[in-house]
């Protein structure tokens, strides 16, 4: 298969990626058959337990996504996949046996849609994490795009034909397929002989400390910390759709379950048309345009279902929501995919995953006891009127321009040179680096460090400062405290980028002409190296120090 690099097809050139993409369409199409299924056995109870499918599915990503995104960067990626699909597959394989024997109540069934959105937490990191390893960075654009394609294919024939079903079989067909179709991407991940690359890996990290580590690399991250925050004021007002199209189906438009999978349906044709304007309307209206118009779309479907009753009105206004909704997604996925480098890309993309399901799980209750308690109709507007917040607020906190980011692989600092060999758990391990810096250029020079900053924060340092000499104004020092000397050995070798490496070339092209950067390393006594002897090994001054207690 060819296709032109920048086609919106390009990456299901690549045969690995169209065989997953395919397998998940099948998989998504069953995901998407057992909500309507599961929704739909609960719609004569409270307007909160409907929305309780919503929850279900998706907390469970908040509450184990950062710790599946450690997993995901610390070992295969593939077998974590693999594990996901089998445990999904025993979980559907329980709730296919108690529905067709009539034995699912309320409770069990949403225990186990929570259950399955473990699987899905498990997955999600990973599954994200992988794309790279699939297609060119140039490609993750259209990468994320065709796979909100994929999940509204399978939104526009799914639910149709999970309504039909569950209305002439009954739900636990709807069930059985989704566990058959668990199987697809199970098959397609065994046959992957992945290239011979480096394995994902947390050194001597424990899970907590790496879970710790892809919080503390977020947290100094600007770019990514300011797409979380547009997910954030986006997801609350869109959830409202979801939350409520079953309550719409069924009280406003009464309809039966056929109809409400339609409906659905009809939100996933949406998106799979607006995922050929998608390039065109990247090009006109940019990221930031891409967010303002969605949002837009979104509130006025929002309120067309507040206002209206008639069934092809209300069908017509979900056509464009399923535009918005791929086009808002994927330029924030691909935006998260971008900014994040290849050692902490599944533990970033965990927190995205946390703050995009997490807002779809907390806000979904809400939206069923607004329903209760205010009414249908005015839960739709209030969700009308978030949106419209979330439109304004771009102009004063937009997507940060990711044109020349390069989140690549740097190994560009120099081998320290030490008098002994410490071990790898030895720490905490203070660096200091000197630098002479001019006095006309001492402001410019400070300005730049804070860069440098962020990137050994990002990288591994508990601490960081910069001092001015008292003695000798035109000498600085910058010292950063990282736990262990492992972890400053992956700081020299798996962490550092081609942006971090550009922020420290700024910095110091303001030096005293023909001055270098000293390093040095300093080890705690109580953890460092000792010689043969048992004594204290011989400080080399410029080297190694050891700060006593």
């Amino acid at each position: 298969m060819r296709l032109a690099k920048d086609s919106a097809w390009a990456p299901l050139a690549v045969r690995m990626f169209r065989a997953l993409w395919i397998a998940q369409l099948v998989s998504n199409t069953g995901s998407w058959m057992q909500t309507v299924g599961a929704q739909w056995l609960l719609v004569g109870h409270s307007a909160a337990l409907v929305t309780l499918v919503q929850t279900a599915s998706s907390l469970p990503v908040v509450l184990l996504a950062l710790p599946s995104g450690a997993l995901a960067d610390r070992y295969e990626r593939r077998k974590v996949l693999l594990a996901a699909q089998f445990a999904m597959l025993a979980v559907s394989a329980v709730l296919t046996v108690l529905a067709f024997r009539s034995m699912l109540s309320p409770g069990l069934l949403l225990a186990l849609t929570f259950l399955l959105g473990c699987g899905t937490a498990l997955m999600g990191p990973a599954w994200q994490a992988v794309q790279p390893e699939l297609v060119e960075r140039e490609q993750l654009g259209q990468a994320a795009a065709l796979g909100a394609v994929n999940m509204n294919l399978a939104r526009a024939v799914g639910p149709a034909l999970g309504g039909a079903v569950v209305a002439t079989a009954g739900a636990g067909w709807v069930f059985a397929f989704n566990a058959l179709s668990y199987l697809g991407i199970a098959a397609v991940l065994l046959l992957w002989r992945r290239p011979t690359t480096p394995q994902p890996t947390g050194g001597s990290q424990g899970l907590i400390a790496a879970v710790q580590a892809g919080r503390r690399y977020v947290w100094h991250a600007p770019g990514v910390r300011r797409v979380l925050l547009r997910t954030a004021l986006f997801i609350p007002g869109g959830a409202a759709l979801w939350s409520l199209l079953p309550l719409v189906a069924n009280r406003s438009l009464e309809l039966g379950s056929g109809g409400y999978g339609i409906l659905l349906g009809l939100v996933g044709v949406g998106a799979v048309v607006g995922a050929f304007a998608l390039p065109v309307t990247r090009h006109r209206l940019g990221p930031n345009g891409i967010l303002v118009a969605g949002a837009g779309v979104f509130a006025v479907t929002l309120v067309v279902l507040a206002t209206v009753q008639v069934p092809w009105l209300a069908a017509a206004a979900l056509l464009p929501a399923g535009l918005a909704w791929i086009s808002v997604l994927s330029t924030l996925n691909a935006a998260v995919q971008q900014r994040l480098p290849g050692w902490v890309r599944g533990r970033g993309l965990a927190i995205y995953l946390v703050v995009f399901q997490g807002g779809q799980a907390l806000t979904a209750p809400l939206w069923g006891a607004l329903a209760d308690g205010l009414g249908l109709s005015v839960a739709l507007l209030i969700g009308a009127g978030l949106l419209v917040g979330s439109a304004l607020s771009v102009r004063y906190r937009p997507l940060h321009d990711a044109n020349g980011m390069d989140p690549s692989l740097s190994d560009h600092w120099p081998v320290p040179s030490l008098m002994f060999e410490p071990e790898p758990t030895d720490g905490p391990v203070l660096v200091s680096v000197t630098y002479r810096v001019a006095p006309p250029d001492r402001a410019a020079f400070a300005a730049r460090m804070r860069h440098v900053a962020r990137s050994r924060l990002r990288t591994g340092a508990l601490t960081w400062g910069l001092f001015q000499d008292g003695g000798d104004p035109e000498r600085f020092i910058e010292n950063y405290l990282v736990a262990s000397w492992s972890e400053h050995q992956a700081q020299h070798h798996s962490r550092l980028t081609a942006d971090d490496r550009i922020f420290e070339e700024h910095a110091r092209a303001l030096l005293v002409a023909g001055t270098a950067p000293e390093v040095t390393h300093a080890f705690d006594t109580a953890t460092g190296p000792v010689d043969d002897s048992g004594g204290q090994e011989p400080e080399r001054p410029g080297q190694n120090f050891r700060r006593g207690r």
